[in-house]
């Protein structure tokens, strides 16, 4: 069995200590670089609760998003945002939740419960900086997993990821704990362990089911290799995460109708337009892939990394693949980077928040340079130039990340105080100035169910099910979510950039009062880089008016079927279709207000298709639109596939107007028809260009 470290500690041709003593050297410079990354993690917190007058707050307002879940969970209220609503699956970790909740029940509550998701997960981060430091000694020597270690424990990123109260630490622990686990466990092809922690790994973020997927790989591998004749029992209890992830999937479509988390909905580019037009999440995921490469390339002035790091991590991958031993768990290793890579690319927030949903896979990056730069060593054929090549390019390495750490606390102190004087100080103004049990509909949704005390519609759809498609769709989808609640939200306290729609049109038809109950301005000021860790520079509480909500669906006539087109579940129970004149355009909701009526309505250019029903076969309907057209504009009608005319509607002036065409009965053969409105010369312009609110049929 060839081992898994070189020949001398150093690589360098000094002899080979015994067992027991190298043993004993890893693990106490294990404890070292522990106590390294402990102490850094604290000075950042302790420099930021000094920048923000003693008191402590989370850089991020997702932290407070888990903290209600947490909470919720201690008082016995399963993953549910508010007290008395159904589950729901805006914590984007499971197991973090529960960790949270388990500290809530214990009695950690206030200002403590905080701290103890800060100190938790700093307290991960330097087990993981350990971890890091036990597994390079492993696979290739003592010298590589001391320099991994020391890299990772004064790494400003990593540094700021684990002292933000997110799971950053803990999947950052659980990530390093498999690998360690695995190399251990991979001399006698025993994986008692392994599968355990890949378990808990898959249950703690998305993409770390991905990850583990990866190691159960090398496990499987190593088990047909070494234990072919044996194998079965152990195949099959290494098969515990991917069991925990399909559980987890199960939980949550059991509870919500959907094996996809609200996070996913909500910030995944595969849902966040109306329309999913592939060529199109091609360009965005490239153009994610490119910016994050050049962020590990050390190009951007992000800091992440010193120059060429993601280079010499393809170097050291290249070396480690050199020993077969070695093989299955770094072939692994850069499968499930990249999957895992490649997955959270495809979140419209991927670069969002200092990286922090790549920040727990940084220590096997760092690995991975260390390893690079210890290859490249190797070839001088002199000790003493080995030696100098090696810790002279790891110094240099080193100097990079102590140099920006500094700026890294700043920065997370800027962001707390971000928080401090936005989302948490608007909280407790809602607590004490708006009336007590009012349902207040918000954007960012952590702080203020936190800290408000009221309840809580998140129109970004994370801890409200069911509102992440419509937000996607625009404004007008989002409003008809909203009004169709069973208690429609008394108050909006929101911004209008984004995530999300702008609430301008929301005031402009007269559903959010004016003048706000109260505005608020920013006034931290960002960063070098312009950044503040909030989106907005003004935020505004005002009162909605509810009483014109129902009036667009006061219908005339003997009406059969009515579409609300850009209320959703309208649209799924006719089975409706936008008909693009050209690829990639999107047919974005809006609203619009004439009279005493308010109606939401897509942007059409080109065409639709629905079904409506409830008709008698045999007998005329009259088909009536409310539409805003943009010019004249003539369209084919087609009936169940047959062209019964082509309807022309002229241009409007106001908000909208009506118009109707009749459908003759010869063509009604059963008592829903097929209805479909196509440009006259396809694929040539000029296209048909109108907003679409509604369709409606009598007979």
């Amino acid at each position: 069995m060839a081992q898994l470290v070189d020949v001398s500690p150093d690589g360098l041709g000094v002899a080979e200590p015994s067992v027991a003593r190298r043993r004993w050297s890893r693990w106490n410079a294990a404890w070292w670089v522990g106590a390294l990354a402990f102490v850094a993690g604290l000075a950042f917190v302790i420099g930021s609760v000094i920048w923000n007058s003693g008191k402590l707050f989370a850089p991020l307002d997702d932290v407070y998003i888990h903290l209600q879940y947490g909470r919720q969970l201690g008082s016995g209220y399963f993953f549910q945002f508010n007290t008395g609503d159904e589950i729901s699956a805006g914590a984007s970790s499971m197991l973090y939740s529960f960790i949270l909740g388990a500290a809530y029940a214990a009695g950690a509550h206030g200002g403590f419960f905080l701290a103890f998701a800060v100190a938790f997960n700093v307290g991960c981060f330097a087990v993981s900086a350990a971890l890091t430091c036990l597994l390079g000694a492993r696979l290739v020597n003592r010298t590589v997993g001391v320099w991994a270690g020391v890299l990772v424990a004064l790494s400003g990123p990593l540094l700021w990821g684990a002292a933000s109260g997110m799971e950053v630490g803990l999947v950052m622990l659980l990530v390093t704990g498999l690998l360690y686990t695995f190399v251990r466990e991979q001399v006698a092809a025993r994986f008692r362990g392994t599968p355990v922690v890949a378990a808990l790994l898959a249950l703690v973020r998305p993409e770390g089911l991905i990850f583990a997927a990866a190691i159960t790989c090398a496990v499987l591998w190593t088990l047909w290799t070494r234990r072919r004749r044996t194998m079965l029992g152990w195949a099959l209890w290494s098969l515990l995460p991917l069991a925990v992830g399909a559980g987890q999937l199960l939980f949550y479509r059991l509870a919500t109708g959907t094996t996809s988390a609200n996070g996913v909905q909500a910030k995944s580019m595969l849902y966040d337009a109306p329309v999913f037009y592939l060529g199109e999440f091609a360009d965005r995921l490239t153009a994610t892939l490119r910016s994050l490469a050049g962020t590990f390339l050390g190009y951007t002035s992000q800091d992440f990394a010193f120059p060429g790091a993601l280079l010499i991590a393809g170097v050291g991958a290249a070396y480690l693949l050199l020993e077969r031993s070695r093989r299955p768990l770094v072939i692994a290793v850069l499968a499930g980077l990249g999957a895992a890579v490649l997955s959270l690319s495809t979140l419209d927030t991927a670069l969002y928040h200092e990286l922090r949903y790549y920040q727990p896979f940084v220590p096997v990056f760092l690995l991975l340079v260390v390893s690079g730069i210890y290859g490249l060593a190797r070839m001088l054929s002199q000790p003493r130039a080995r030696r100098f090549a090696l810790h002279g390019g790891l110094a240099v390495a080193l100097a990079f990340s102590l140099i920006a750490v500094p700026m890294w606390g700043v920065r997370y102190a800027r962001a707390a105080a971000g928080i401090r004087e936005t989302d948490v100080s608007y909280a407790v103004w809602m607590k004490d100035n708006l009336p007590a049990g009012a349902t207040v509909a918000v954007k960012d949704v952590g702080a203020v169910a936190y800290f408000s005390g009221h309840r809580i519609v998140d129109l970004l759809g994370l801890g409200t099910n069911g509102l992440a498609e419509p937000v996607n769709n625009g404004i007008g989808s989002l409003y008809e979510a909203v009004r169709h609640l069973p208690a429609r939200p008394g108050y909006f306290a929101t911004y209008d950039t984004g995530p999300g729609p702008t609430m301008a049109p929301l005031r402009d038809v007269g559903v959010l009062e004016q003048p706000a109950v109260a505005t608020f301005e920013v006034v931290t000021p960002p960063d070098l880089r312009g950044i503040v860790s909030v989106p907005f520079k003004e935020f505004t509480v005002a009162r909605a008016d509810w009483s014109l909500a129902d009036n667009a669906d006061k219908l005339s006539g003997d009406v059969r079927d009515y579409l609300n087109v850009a209320y959703l579940d309208a649209e799924k129970a006719h089975g409706y279709q936008y008909l693009p004149a050209q690829t990639a355009i999107q047919p974005w909701t809006l609203l619009a207000r004439e009279d005493d009526v308010i109606d939401s309505g897509r942007a059409i250019i080109g065409g639709e298709a629905f079904t409506m029903s409830g008709l008698t076969p045999g007998h005329d309907a009259i088909l009536t639109a409310r539409t805003a057209m943009h010019g004249d504009a003539g369209m084919r009608v087609l009936v169940n596939g047959s062209l019964v005319g082509t309807w022309t509607r002229e241009d409007t002036e106001g908000p909208w107007d009506y118009s109707t065409f009749t459908i003759p009965g010869s063509v009604i053969t059963d008592s829903a028809v097929h209805i479909e409105l196509r440009q006259l010369q396809p694929p040539l312009g000029p296209y048909p260009d109108y907003t679409s609110f509604g369709y409606w049929i009598t007979q």
